[in-house]
């Protein structure tokens, strides 16, 4: 059955104008996105099927467009507006971040880094720099590969922070394994990079370890 046979309170579209969009499920929300199914398929049904297939609305977006054309019903430029509208939420978080004090704000912080490297499968290391008001000046992947503290270099860290003029920093590394959880390798990273940069002033706020939509930060867990 079309969306259009629907009773018009069940409809995606009228939902969201009617209620907000919170109320609406990921296959809604995407479903609005498509537009149209495919035969003998809804857009909710096509929906279903892309979060089936990948797992998430996080899978989705890191799909290639190999992955995503595989699907009945998902072309090359359904990829391209995919890619879009995920770069446009990165975009616009990343604004937020950059005119406000991020400690006021951890979740938004929390869904930027999300965004930014949870449904990656490789590890990446990265710093926000952020100025004496707290607001993020510039983020850089520093590193990929298997994080260990001789792979991640502080001496060029504290470089990049003197660049910046940095205040103090953020950083952020991704599990491709899925498991939100420190090691001690990351706990023995971060303190040879806290030492590093206490020498020009420069404060490590946090760190986070992001696996999917699931984040760790040390200052909560009191390993800074």
């Amino acid at each position: 059955m079309a969306i259009t046979d629907w009773p018009e309170g069940e409809r995606p579209r009228e939902k969201l104008l009617a209620n907000g969009v919170a109320v609406l499920s990921d296959a809604e929300l995407l479903a609005i996105f498509l537009r149209v199914g495919v035969t003998g398929k809804s857009a909710v049904d096509l929906a279903r099927d892309l979060l089936n297939a990948f797992g998430s609305l996080n899978g989705i977006f890191s799909a290639s467009l190999a992955e995503i054309t595989a699907i009945n019903g998902m072309g090359d430029s359904k990829f391209a507006q995919l890619q879009a509208i995920f770069e446009m939420s990165r975009r616009a978080l990343q604004e937020d971040m950059q005119s406000r004090d991020v400690l006021s704000s951890p979740k938004q912080v929390r869904d930027y880094l999300c965004l930014k490297l949870g449904s990656l499968n490789r590890e990446v290391f990265l710093v926000l720099f952020l100025d004496a008001q707290n607001r993020v000046l510039a983020q850089e992947s520093m590193f990929e590969g298997t994080l260990t503290q001789t792979s991640v270099y502080p001496r060029e860290i504290v470089k990049r922070a003197l660049h910046h003029n940095a205040a103090s920093v953020i950083f952020a590394h991704n599990h491709p394994s899925g498991i939100a959880q420190q090691s001690r390798a990351d706990e023995m990273l971060t303190k040879a990079l806290k030492d590093a940069l206490a020498l020009v002033d420069v404060r490590v706020l946090d760190h986070f370890v992001v696996a999917g939509n699931q984040t760790l930060s040390f200052a909560e867990r009191g390993l800074l």
